[in-house]
C-alpha cells in the first residue's frame, strides 16, 4: 500500500469504504474474490477498493491479536503476522512501567505500532522509529485511532542514540525469505547488536526457544504463554531484572509467574494418583521442579517435564490429569487394552519418546464408544503408557 493510499482510507469518504469492506467480508467469511467484487461496485478506483479489502481481511484477522482495537487499526500482511498479541504486550508494558513510571520509552523497529500502542496504555511515554515509511504511517494512525500519545519516525534503529530514553525496546525481525530465522546471527539486526543495547536499560524480545546459554550475565529472561501457548520470550537488562529466570502465564483467570526463587527441587518419584504437564513457559524456564515443590510432588522421570503428585491440585502452571491405569507400552497388547475398555476415541500425548501420535492412532484401528487420553512417556528411564483423564 502507498502512503496516499493510506492517507485516503483515514478520510472521512475512506473509512466508509472500510466499513463497506469490513461488513462485505463479514457478509462473505474467506471469499476474497466475492468481496473484492462487492467493494469495486463501490469504489470503482481499482487501488483503493484493493486497500480496503485488504485492510477489512486483515481487521477480521486480528481480533484474535488486537481485540476490539482491531476494526480500527491498519495493518501489512506479515506486520500483522509478527504482531505480538495484546494482552502479552500490555503485560510486558505494564512491567515496564511499574519499573519507571511515567517513563519514557523509544520502540526500535515499531512496524505498525502494535507494542508502541501498549506502552502508551501503560502510561509512558512512548516514540517509535522504523525504517518502512508505510509502517510507520500506520503506527501513527493506529495511535491517532485508538486515541493515544506517541511519537513516531522513519529511520534507522541501529543508529539511533537511546540516552535520552529511560528504556528502549527491542524485536529484531527472525524471519527470512525461508521463514523463521533460528540462529541469532541471522536476526536483523543481529545478536552483537542485542547484546549492545542490553548494555543499557532494555528490554528485547526475542524467540522463545533461545539457550539459556545465551542469556548474558545480569539479564532476566522471562518466557510468556497466553492461554496455554508459550509467544515470547523477553530479555531484560541488568537495570531492569528482577531474576534470572521467568515464567509467565497469562490465561482467563489473568497472570501468575514463578522464578527461580521459588525452586527449591524435586526429585524422581513413583508416578501417584494424579499427572501434570507444566505450562510450556515454565519448561522453557527450567522451573517443570518449582511446579513439582508447589503441588507436594515430583518428577517422573529427571530429564522429562512431567510431574506426579498423589494429590489433586488446581495450578495455572500445569495442566493436571487423574492417572486411572496403567497400560502396556508395547503396541499390540496397547492395542487390545483399548479395545477391552471400548476406547474408539483417543488423545495421545508424548514426552520422551518416539512415537508420532497420529501414525499410532491409525495403526491401533480403535473402535469403541468411549473416549480416552493417553500419555506416552518415560518414568525412571522406562517407556510407560498412562492412561488419564483432565480434571
Amino acid at each position: 500500500m502507498e502512503i496516499e493510499t493510506l492517507d485516503w482510507l483515514r478520510t472521512n469518504e475512506g473509512e466508509r469504504l472500510l466499513v463497506h469492506a469490513s461488513q462485505a467480508w463479514a457478509d462473505h467469511p474467506g471469499d476474497p474474490v466475492r468481496v473484492a467484487s462487492v467493494v469495486r461496485r463501490l469504489e470503482p478506483d481499482a487501488e483503493k477498493a484493493a486497500a480496503a479489502t485488504t485492510q477489512a481481511q486483515l481487521r477480521a484477522k486480528a481480533v484474535a491479536k488486537f481485540g476490539s482495537a482491531a476494526p480500527v487499526m491498519f495493518f501489512t500482511p506479515d506486520a500483522l503476522e509478527q504482531a505480538t498479541r495484546t494482552r502479552v504486550a500490555d503485560h510486558r508494558a505494564a512491567r515496564l512501567a511499574a519499573a519507571i513510571p511515567g517513563g519514557s520509552v523509544i520502540d526500535l523497529g515499531c512496524g505498525i505500532g502494535g507494542d508502541l500502542l501498549a506502552f502508551a496504555r501503560a502510561g509512558l511515554i512512548a516514540a517509535g522509529i522504523d525504517q518502512d515509511p508505510v509502517r510507520v504511517a500506520m503506527a501513527e494512525a493506529n495511535l491517532a485511532a485508538l486515541g493515544l500519545a506517541g511519537a513516531v519516525l522513519v529511520g534507522d534503529a541501529t543508529t539511533i542514540d537511546t540516552g535520552g530514553f529511560d528504556a528502549a525496546f527491542a524485536d529484531p525481525a527472525r524471519r527470512g525469505g525461508r521463514g523463521r530465522v533460528f540462529d541469532v546471527e541471522g536476526w536483523t539486526p543481529p545478536w552483537p547488536w542485542v547484546l549492545d543495547v542490553l548494555t543499557r536499560r532494555a528490554l528485547v524480545k526475542v524467540a522463545p526457544g533461545i539457550g539459556h546459554d545465551l542469556v548474558p550475565p545480569g539479564v532476566e529472561a522471562e518466557w510468556v504463554s497466553d492461554a496455554g501457548e508459550v509467544k515470547e520470550a523477553v530479555l531484560w537488562s541488568p537495570g531492569l531484572a528482577t531474576c534470572e529466570r521467568r515464567a509467565t502465564v497469562i490465561g482467563e483467570g489473568g497472570l501468575a509467574t514463578l522464578t527461580e526463587d521459588d525452586d527449591p527441587g524435586a526429585e524422581v518419584r513413583p508416578v501417584g494418583a494424579y499427572l501434570y504437564e507444566p505450562d510450556g513457559a515454565v519448561i522453557r524456564a527450567g522451573l517443570v521442579t518449582a511446579v513439582a515443590a508447589g503441588i507436594g510432588g515430583g518428577l517422573v522421570d529427571a530429564h522429562i517435564a512431567y510431574v506426579t503428585s498423589d494429590d489433586s491440585f488446581r495450578t495455572p502452571f500445569a495442566r493436571g490429569y487423574r492417572v486411572l491405569e496403567e497400560l502396556p507400552y508395547r503396541e499390540k497388547p496397547l492395542k487390545a487394552a483399548l479395545r477391552e475398555r471400548g476406547i474408539g476415541r483417543l488423545a495421545i500425548k508424548k514426552r520422551g519418546v518416539q512415537v508420532v501420535p497420529e501414525e499410532l492412532r491409525k495403526r491401533l484401528a480403535l473402535k469403541g464408544d468411549h473416549e480416552g487420553t493417553l500419555v506416552l512417556t518415560r518414568v525412571a528411564g522406562q517407556g510407560t503408557a498412562l492412561l488419564v483423564e483432565p480434571f
